[in-house]
């Protein structure tokens, strides 16, 4: 059985565990998307080590702003920086875990899956072209299910978000329509809808408004029993999302001959590949004043790529193979104290 945890706008463990006097304090902020396994392994963290990870669930945008001003340890963020930006701003780049956004809808006797969309259909829902859910183009992709003449509410992020960026990335590569008048970026000029708040304020709306759809990270749909749909992928088929789906889009990433690590997944070619799945990221200072904080962080997500496997698949993350894991290690080198002294050997 799956686990599951509850989900909040900022993460500070504490716990009864007593912290010995040299516990350390780790500080991030940022993506919503991976929140639910940064909770997660924190708290084991947290119960093996006595260290505190605080980690402030802003949105991706949040974290790149508040890494760049070297008010944390860490950023986190689902879109990934490009290597030109990652020079210019002083950062190292690296992914933890694979995962996926899904579209999820609030429909009268509809299941988790039993919907089935298109990109190109929630690009026109999300612009307005259809705003009935008995549109005969849904009606098509879903014969002998009950559509209702119910007005569509779209629901998206109100908050600079990587999972909007995943989004509307996704529906770049499927929509030309979408690409020209609107594009892919962390905030984006919406036609329609009402826009919540994180991960959590868009699952609370499409739980409240009846006839709504919107996007979440899967692990967001599964702790608030919110149905999901199935999209289609590149190769035509109606998927699922779930750990496998995921780890299929994320099948012939070559991170190692990504600059930076920058790897964007969507619509990734693939009989089984979820269309919508994502690498998300940490982003740490080159060259830090604070080493101590950076040092441990590094200690943290390396307990993370050994130990959190297993709790990643609890929550329908995907681990990184070993190989890229390793990869990313030894990308750590170039992370040093104001000094010039490495923080990881």
């Amino acid at each position: 059985m799956k686990h599951t945890v509850r989900l909040a706008a900022t993460l500070t463990l504490t716990g009864a565990f007593i912290a010995p006097a040299f516990a350390a304090d780790i500080t991030g902020a940022g993506a919503t998307f991976p929140y639910p396994l940064y909770a997660k392994w924190a708290e084991a963290y947290k119960a093996k080590t006595g260290n505190r990870v605080n980690y402030q669930s802003i949105g991706s945008g949040g974290g790149i702003k508040q890494i760049e001003s070297k008010t944390v340890d860490f950023g986190a963020s689902d879109m990934p920086l490009k290597p030109e930006d990652l020079a210019k701003k002083g950062l190292v780049q690296f992914p933890t875990v694979i995962g996926g956004v899904v579209p999820v809808v609030n429909l009268p006797g509809i299941k988790p899956g039993q919907l089935k969309l298109t990109g190109p259909v929630l690009a026109d829902i999300y612009m307005g072209t259809i705003s009935k859910w008995n549109d005969p183009v849904i009606v098509k992709l879903n014969p002998g299910v009950a559509l209702p003449d119910q007005k569509i509410t779209p629901v998206r992020r109100s908050d600079g978000s990587g999972t909007t960026f995943v989004f509307t990335d996704y529906l770049s590569k499927v929509s030309p329509a979408w690409k020209s008048a609107i594009g892919a970026n962390t905030s984006v000029a919406w036609k329609v809808g009402v826009g919540g708040k994180g991960n959590e304020g868009v699952a609370n709306y499409v739980n409240r408004i009846k006839g709504s759809v919107g996007y979440v990270e899967y692990a967001y749909a599964k702790v608030n029993n919110i149905p999901h749909a199935a999209v289609q992928n590149a190769s035509g088929s109606f998927i699922q999302p779930d750990d496998k789906s995921f780890a299929a889009a994320a099948a012939g990433a070559d991170w190692k001959n990504a600059p930076g690590f920058y790897l964007i997944l969507t619509n990734a070619q693939g009989k089984e590949s979820w269309p919508i799945s994502s690498a998300t990221f940490i982003l740490m200072q080159q060259k830090t004043d604070k080493a101590e904080g950076s040092s441990e962080a590094l200690k943290f997500f390396n307990w993370a790529y050994q130990d959190g496997g297993k709790m990643a698949l609890d929550l329908d993350y995907v681990p990184l193979p070993a190989v890229v894991q390793n990869q990313v290690r030894n990308s750590w080198k170039q992370i040093a104290a104001s000094n010039g002294q490495a923080l990881w050997k």
